[in-house]
């Protein structure tokens, strides 16, 4: 079973209170999320976009997110107006747009579904600026969750 799932946001209510909000600036990626950053800015570039740079709280808001999918056995974008408040008001991004994908086994096979996805390839050809992933493994399945964050700022 593949699931994939895209949402984007530019202007997301305010449901969370950010005010003890932490700007994460460490982050330890993986080979795969490096592979998949790689492949979405070369994809980028090759059809004249510029390239996405990476910022490692994006990339850690997208970690949580793949625990909690993880934890509560779920592919969704439960909270996603959560983490898009948190990265307009804490990186002064202006639009937020994130895919999700299940059970990919490679960065070009998660990229290869998501350009054959409008919605997702709508958030990889979209007018961003920065960008974030996390690849997570459950640890009772082997079944790896990918959460991919965009963002606009400017």
């Amino acid at each position: 079973m593949f699931t994939m799932n895209s949402c984007s946001s530019d202007s997301a209510e305010t449901t969370a209170d950010l005010t003890t909000a932490v700007l994460v600036e460490n982050y330890e990626y993986n080979e795969g999320e490096l592979e998949t950053m790689k492949l979405i800015n070369d994809y980028r570039v090759s059809i004249g976009l510029n390239p996405l740079e990476k910022i490692n709280h994006i990339s850690y808001k997208s970690e949580e997110h793949d625990y909690y999918m993880i934890d509560n056995k779920v592919v969704s974008h439960d909270g996603f107006v959560e983490r898009s408040n948190n990265i307009m008001k804490l990186l002064g991004a202006s639009t937020v747009g994130e895919n999700i994908a299940y059970n990919y086994n490679s960065a070009q096979a998660a990229l290869t579904a998501w350009l054959n996805s409008p919605a997702h390839k709508k958030n990889i050809e979209g007018n961003y600026t920065h960008f974030g992933i996390s690849i997570r493994q459950d640890a009772a399945t082997g079944k790896k969750y990918y959460t991919n964050i965009f963002a606009r700022i400017d």
